[in-house]
């Protein structure tokens, strides 16, 4: 069996890993779209280090974009196999990747436009969108759906379970058994792994024990905040922003996992009378969406929040929370001079309608910008993380006179310990470990906390890398 390492490797972003089975057989584990701006992978999203029609399954962790986003392009361009991921997996990436398709569509209608303007009517290399929404229906056509802790059969020689990963809604590890002649081997990949004791998800869940293991390394090299400070800290930046100052509490969060959770955390501050009398805007249709898709989906909350229901049977929505989607009404809010809290997407402020309300506060000392997750560091988000003093949106310089947090207990991605723990069982057992989805220098000191820890071989392959196990 041959592993190739096709995305999100020594990158956190773009995941893909090509399994070849010694009978010809091949299994893509997840499909993302790389988001970033690094020179070296501008041509990442368009190009394949596989060809498509020779891929014979797809089976997706969870329905994060870098995870799932170049989904219709693989079957654009010639993948006729089955796409296996959990029902709620299923529910997410039906609206997340026609809201991806339309934003291929205007990215490439803008790029088109502006290439246009410069020609002055010379022939010129217009730009296709990756996919379109016809694309995407050709793709969810192929999607077919399992429960956890579930096994079931690929073909007459590979079997799959998935285990609930407490990432987002739906999210999953998953565990392959496959025969090859006379063995049998199990391959895990953790797909992103969740944190315990977080709201609204259960906890991750112990993945079966492998022979080889790919795992995720985010946060391999820190710790988060914990969790009792959490609400507090939260609470504090609100109070002393929109209360004291008078400011507005920006907050860039992408639509699927880590808006809910916000939502929810204000629902019980307003429940219990500690929430400022402010306005709460959540300015995203994708989140709008994606939170009548998390209430579909009641089998994936945990107990905390079914209890929670009990009481109050709309986690999601209080007094003074309004949610967003026409242009008009998020336009308004840039202008706006009220005290309030936006949460708009795309986390790492790289896209979509953050990027409007960062450029039109961020110059304006009384207001915050609080980042709540990870951030390639080449993105705007990652830039006010490291301490940039100006940031360029739109072509302009912006001064940074916001003030900036940073809340990393809010990240559903496990911390290096929380990490570890999810993979401590497997250290008898695991022959392989390949470190992906993780910046190089975590991954670095991921993999030396398990070597000392006694773990078998760990390696951090690179993009194009293949291994025979």
């Amino acid at each position: 069996m041959k592993i190739k390492f096709c995305g999100a490797a020594r990158e956190v972003t773009g995941s893909a890993h090509l399994l070849t089975l010694d009978d010809g057989f091949t299994i893509l584990l997840d499909c993302g779209l790389y988001q970033g701006y690094e020179d070296s992978m501008e041509n990442f999203n368009r190009e394949w280090l596989f060809e498509p029609e020779d891929v014979d399954c797809l089976i997706l962790s969870h329905a994060h974009i870098d995870h799932t986003g170049r989904v219709p392009k693989l079957v654009k361009d010639g993948f006729k196999g089955d796409i296996h991921a959990t029902h709620a997996t299923r529910s997410l990436c039906g609206i997340m990747l026609m809201d991806s398709a339309m934003i291929q569509e205007r990215d490439a209608e803008y790029f088109n436009k502006k290439k246009a303007e410069k020609a002055k009517f010379e022939d010129v290399a217009f730009r296709e969108p990756l996919y379109t929404l016809d694309d995407v229906h050709q793709a969810m056509d192929r999607f077919i759906t399992y429960s956890y802790d579930h096994w079931f059969r690929i073909n007459d020689r590979v079997e799959a379970i998935f285990r609930d990963a407490g990432h987002i809604l739906g999210s999953a590890s998953v565990t392959l058994r496959i025969r090859e002649g006379n063995r049998t081997i199990h391959v895990g990949f953790t797909g992103d792994i969740g944190r315990p004791n977080r709201p609204i998800l259960r906890d991750p869940q112990p993945m079966p024990e492998v022979d080889v293991l790919i795992s995720e390394s985010t946060y391999g090299d820190r710790e988060h905040e914990s969790a009792p400070a959490e609400t507090g800290h939260f609470l504090q930046i609100i109070q002393d922003t929109c209360v004291k100052r008078g400011g507005k509490v920006i907050i860039p969060a992408f639509s699927v996992g880590r808006t809910q959770e916000l939502v929810y955390m204000l629902d019980k501050l307003a429940n219990a009378g500690q929430l400022p009398d402010i306005p709460v805007y959540v300015d995203s249709p994708l989140a709008v969406n994606a939170t009548m898709v998390f209430a579909s989906h009641p089998e994936c909350f945990d107990a905390e929040l079914t209890e929670y229901m009990l009481v109050d049977d709309n986690p999601f929505g209080f007094n003074r929370l309004h949610y967003i989607r026409k242009v008009e009404q998020s336009k308004a809010l840039n202008t706006s001079k009220e005290a309030c809290i936006i949460i708009s997407a795309a986390g790492m402020i790289n896209a979509g309608r953050i990027k409007h309300h960062v450029y039109n506060n961020i110059d304006h000392e009384q207001n915050t910008i609080l980042i709540v997750g990870y951030c390639s560091p080449d993105t705007p988000g990652g830039k006010l993380r490291a301490g940039a003093d100006h940031l360029r949106l739109f072509g302009d310089w912006k001064p940074v006179r916001a003030k900036v947090e940073v809340m990393d207990s809010f990240s559903a991605h496990g911390d290096r310990l929380e990490l570890f723990d999810f993979l401590r069982p497997q250290r008898e057992h695991a022959k392989r470990i390949f470190l992906v989805h993780g910046d190089y220098d975590a991954q670095q000191a991921f993999q030396e906390m398990l070597t000392k820890a006694g773990f078998a071989q760990v390696d951090i392959p690179a993009l194009g890398q293949e291994v025979e196990v």
